[in-house]
Parts: structure tokens; C-alpha cells; sequence
């Protein structure tokens, strides 16, 4: 195993589960590098370890969960960060429209509590597997489903109210 061809490409990974934790981009990018020195501190068991990405997600979002309860900021929000996957064929009025219902699902989300946006951050977002979700999280495959339907309906819901009540 090689720290540069199969340790860092996940930096990015990495990057997304931190900031979908602790919503704090900077707070996000120094949980990286701890990962990461983790990780390189690990590195004469590399060979034991079943799945070094599952192993660095792991210390990730533990190292994510701690700096959030350190902060106890729990209605932070991901400024500065921007979403721009309006569809260039769309007119002005429709690109405003898609772009404003992105960021209200966003704030749904990051309002999730932290289990169910880590599940639906690591499935919807990251793509992952249910039983990799299940090896980062520590919990089972079963968990991970729920969390998701939770959490899926609760952003369907809450986003559904929002355009009923135009809260």
C-alpha cells in the first residue's frame, strides 16, 4: 500500500463527510490532515486493515463528531459554499427556481440529525454501499437503511411543507 496513490486520492472523500459533519469548511479541511497523519501513523498495520478507506472514513467522521460537540454549533450552515448545477437550458426564472430549491434541500439536510446525514451523505453523495456505510459508521446494514428512508422522508416532508405553507 502507498500513502500517495492509495491514501491521498481520498482527501476529497474525506473533505465532503467532514464538512457534511461539522458544516465549517476550514474546520473540515484541518480534520483532513488529522485523518490523514492518522492514517500515516497507522501505517505498519496498513496490512491488517481490511479496508483503508472504511478505516479513514471512520477516524474522519470521529475526529468530525468530536470537534462538532466541541463546538456545539449544531445550526451552522455551509456558507460560502456554492451550488451551481442549474441546467444551462433553463430560463432565468427556472434557473433561479432550481437553485433556490437546491439550497432549501441542503439546509434540510444539514438540519438532519447526525446519523441520518451521514448515512444520506454517504449513500446519495458519495455513492457508497450500504454495508460500507455500515464498516465507517459502526453500525449495521440495517441502521443504514433506516437512517435513509428517515431521512429521505423527513427532507421530503419538511420540503413539501415548505412549498404548501411557503415557510
Amino acid at each position: 500500500m502507498d500513502f500517495r496513490h492509495d491514501i491521498l486520492p481520498m482527501k476529497d472523500k474525506l473533505y465532503r463527510l467532514s464538512l457534511r459533519i461539522t458544516l465549517n469548511p476550514q474546520e473540515a479541511e484541518d480534520i483532513v490532515q488529522d485523518t490523514l497523519i492518522k492514517v500515516w501513523n497507522k501505517r505498519e498495520s496498513w496490512d491488517e486493515i481490511e479496508s483503508i478507506e472504511a478505516f479513514a472514513m471512520t477516524i474522519c467522521r470521529n475526529l468530525s463528531l468530536d470537534h462538532q460537540k466541541l463546538r456545539d454549533n449544531q445550526n451552522a450552515s455551509l456558507e460560502g459554499m456554492e451550488i451551481d448545477r442549474a441546467d444551462r437550458a433553463l430560463n432565468p426564472l427556472e434557473q433561479v427556481q432550481q437553485k433556490d430549491n437546491l439550497e432549501r434541500v441542503r439546509q434540510l439536510v444539514n438540519a438532519l440529525p447526525e446519523k441520518q446525514r451521514s448515512c444520506m451523505q454517504l449513500r446519495d453523495f458519495e455513492g457508497k454501499t450500504y454495508k460500507e456505510i455500515a464498516d465507517i459508521l459502526s453500525i449495521t446494514e440495517e441502521q443504514v437503511k433506516i437512517s435513509i428512508f428517515r431521512a429521505r422522508k423527513a427532507v421530503k416532508e419538511a420540503f413539501e411543507k415548505q412549498n404548501n405553507w411557503g415557510v
